[in-house]
This record gives structure tokens, C-alpha cells and sequence, in this order.
């Protein structure tokens, strides 16, 4: 089963590497830790016994995420969103409409993103040491971590300094060190994992978790608990099992994982279909409209209000937005992740513009009720609220979205507090930079 035929989805023209081992009449994709490398996993005798072992009692579908291992890079560092729509892609590949998706510490974000998101493709979530939010990148032992990786990847001292502080039981092993300097070597580039890592450290899930509504189970050893029973309180119904071992990194070490999957998955209750959703909403609006129709005219104004309406659509097709609701010179409409939500309405405020309009843009992710295929709840209300405390021409989002666009490079400065007209309590807003 180790050699399975290893074949390549397709998203965007980025190439992911995947493969399916095993038979299972459930289908269970792995979403690895940090690095990986479908090759060279194979390799060393005590992951490949995890593999088969899950390969055993599962279909098994092991991927690279995109710039890692034997998948394409894409040209530039992929954001969360980017990277949960390269698990989509590989789904369909796969031929898989409902997994359970197990996955490992920063392989957690994109899990818990595409859960939330598609909860009617994901049959049950396991995580293995997730964390809902990492430490920030402005805390010292951030830079000082960051620092040492950027320096020291794939040397044999830096890793090995690494397997002695993550993994103490296997640091003694001469085999296990040589297979993990060698496993980070040919899993990354050095660009590659000091932007996995600084995007790890700067991402907060704290705001998706809530909206995770299938079977979670959260998987630990004791030194991770503290963190594990803080995420466990903020997924509805969540579990939590401690496993065998104490060390921070490898689940191979655990050898009860697989037996814990299979009884989580035998005892989940029959999912129903989805009331609620991850989604990004935007609202957009003209800045002074009533004055300006009033200045041009009725016949000018619908001309300009139809011209308009064609940008902010076009807009919305390039960048796979959805239009929900149109009302007068505004729009609703949601993404299925923030960065790609703000690039399309960057483009919006500078294709109005030479129109001679301005126009205010608000984006929020939370969690959205299903009601008939429409949109509703606390986040759409917010969204709509974050956009009527734009400026004109300005692209404003809450906090949660600056939390899950981390390694975007989109520039954002803090507006500050806010009161959100009624949305109990104070709401930090901030402003995406031009260009």
C-alpha cells in the first residue's frame, strides 16, 4: 500500500500532491503538521506503521500542502483560506464528499477553516495538538523562535535541538534524528517554513472555532492539556481524549490514536443538514449616493448606478465572491475566506472610483444561519455595521478577519474601539492599506 500511485489536484494551476491508501468504507485525510513529503513519509518504519495502520481501518488520503513536500508553491505564500481550498481540491480529486478530517498542530487551522466552512463535506474533525490562538509574533519568545528558525532550518544541530525539545523520547535515537533533519530538509525551503511558522504564531482561530457544529474530537498528551481544554470550551460538544506519551510533537508515538478515531467515528450521531455556516460577509456602499443622484439626475443616476453595479460584480466573479442581496447602490455578498474578500473589495473601491464615486466596504467571518439557501444572524448584522464605519473610498474589517489573514500580506491599520450600533460590547476595527 506504500506504493500507492501518488497523482496531482488541480487548483487554480497549483499542483498538490496526493495519495489514497487503503479501502475503508470511511474515508479519513490526514492534514499533516507543518511539513510533509509524500515520498519520504514512507521512509521511516515507525511512520509508515501509522500510515498503514490508519490505511487499515480507513481510506486514507495523505496530501502535501501547497509548498511543502513534492506540491507546487504557487509563486507566493498561500493564506489559510488558499491553502483549505487546496483540501477541497483535493477532496474532489479524491473522490471523497464527506471525510473525516484528522490533523496535526499547524495543519489544525486549515482543518477547523474548512469544517466550519463546509460542514456538509466534513463527516467528524479530530486535531491533535491545535491551539486556538498562536502567541503573536511581537512576543519575544515569538522573534526568538522565529529568529532560530530562519537561521538554523534543515542544519543537523537545529533540528536536532528541536527533535531534543519536542520530541525528548526519540533524541537519543541516531536513526529518528537522521530521519528528522532529513524529513524538515525535504518537506520545506527555509522561506517556506519561517512563513508556515510566522503565519502560525500571528493566526487566531478564536473566532472560527464557535462555528464548528460537526463531531470534534481533541486529541492530547499531557503536556499539551492546558491548551486542549481551552479549545475544547469553545467547540460546541467537542471531546477530549488523552493519549499515550509526552511529548509535544509525532503522532506516531501514540499508536492508540487510530483506535480512538475509530470508536469517536463509530459512536458520532447521523449528521442533519447544516443550519449555520463559516462564511466572510462584505457589504458595500456608495458614499453619498442620495446627494449625488440628486446632482446628476434621475436618467444619469440609473446609468451610473447600473454601470456601477457591473464593476462590483465583475469584481465579485474574479475573486469567487457571492452575491447574496442587492439593495439600492449596496451590496451583500460572502466569501469563503477574508483575503480573497479584501482584494475584491480593494478592487471595488478603485473601479468605482473612476466612475467618480466612493464607495465603503465592510468585511466580517463569523458564523451565518441557513434559512432557504439565505444568509442571516449576529455576523451578517455585524458585517453590515463594520461597513457603515468606513470612509469613503476605505475597506474596513473587524478583527477576526485581521486574525485569519495572516502571511497575506495585506497591510491593515487599527482603527480602534468601536461601537457597533446593537452589537453589545466594543468592536476593534482597522483599515486595509492601498494597494
Amino acid at each position: 500500500m506504500a506504493d500507492a500511485d501518488i497523482r496531482y489536484a488541480r487548483n487554480g494551476g497549483v499542483a498538490i500532491a496526493y495519495q489514497v491508501v487503503g479501502e475503508g468504507d470511511v474515508d479519513l485525510v490526514y492534514v499533516p503538521d507543518f511539513v510533509s513529503n509524500l515520498v519520504y513519509g514512507w521512509e521511516y518504519p515507525p511512520y509508515r506503521d501509522f500510515y498503514l495502520r490508519l490505511a487499515r481501518s480507513f481510506r486514507l488520503i495523505l496530501f502535501d500542502k501547497r509548498g511543502t513536500g513534492i506540491s507546487d508553491h504557487g509563486g507566493q505564500f498561500a493564506t489559510l483560506e488558499t491553502r483549505m481550498e487546496d483540501l477541497h481540491a483535493v477532496l474532489d480529486a479524491a473522490g471523497s464528499p464527506r471525510p473525516v478530517i484528522l490533523s496535526s498542530h499547524e495543519g489544525s487551522g486549515m482543518a477547523v477553516m474548512f469544517a466550519a466552512s463546509y460542514p456538509e463535506r466534513t463527516r467528524a474533525l479530530v486535531l491533535f495538538h491545535a491551539v486556538a490562538k498562536g502567541s503573536g509574533i511581537e512576543t519575544e519568545v515569538a522573534q526568538h523562535e522565529l529568529a532560530r528558525l530562519r537561521d538554523g532550518w534543515g542544519t543537523r544541530e537545529w533540528s536536532e535541538e528541536l527533535l531534543r525539545e519536542g520530541c525528548p523520547s526519540l533524541a537519543d535515537d541516531e536513526e529518528a534524528r537522521r530521519w528528522f533533519t532529513r524529513s524538515l530538509r525535504v518537506g520545506a525551503s527555509p522561506a517556506v517554513a519561517y512563513a508556515l511558522n510566522r503565519a502560525h504564531f500571528e493566526t487566531d482561530l478564536r473566532g472560527v472555532l464557535p462555528a464548528v457544529r460537526v463531531p470534534t474530537l481533541l486529541l492530547y498528551r499531557s503536556v499539551f492539556e492546558a491548551e486542549t481544554t481551552d479549545l475544547a470550551s469553545r467547540i460546541s460538544g467537542a471531546r477530549t481524549m488523552r493519549v499515550t506519551g509526552d511529548d509535544y510533537l509525532e503522532m506516531f508515538l501514540s499508536p492508540d490514536i487510530t483506535d480512538e478515531i475509530e470508536r469517536f467515528v463509530a459512536g458520532e450521531e447521523a449528521q442533519s443538514v447544516p443550519e449555520s455556516v463559516l462564511a466572510t460577509v462584505m457589504f458595500t456602499d456608495i458614499v453619498g449616493s442620495t446627494d449625488h443622484a440628486a446632482r446628476v439626475g434621475d436618467r444619469a443616476w440609473r446609468d451610473l448606478l447600473e454601470r456601477h453595479h457591473t464593476i462590483v460584480r465583475r469584481e465579485l466573479s474574479h475573486y469567487r465572491g457571492h452575491e447574496r442581496d442587492t439593495a439600492g447602490d449596496g451590496f451583500f455578498a460572502t466569501f469563503d475566506g477574508p483575503a480573497r474578500a479584501i482584494r475584491a473589495g480593494q478592487a471595488i473601491t478603485d473601479g468605482v472610483r473612476t466612475l467618480g464615486l466612493e464607495a465603503r466596504i465592510g468585511i466580517h467571518v463569523g458564523e451565518c444561519e441557513l434559512h432557504d439557501d439565505k444568509l442571516a444572524g449576529l455576523a451578517v448584522v455585524i458585517g453590515a455595521r463594520v461597513a457603515a464605519n468606513a470612509d469613503a473610498s476605505e475597506v474596513l474589517v473587524s478583527q477576526t478577519v485581521r486574525d485569519l489573514v495572516a502571511g497575506s500580506g495585506i497591510e491593515l491599520t487599527d482603527r480602534g474601539a468601536h461601537e457597533l450600533k446593537g452589537i453589545p460590547g466594543s468592536w476593534q476595527l482597522f483599515a486595509v492599506a492601498d494597494g
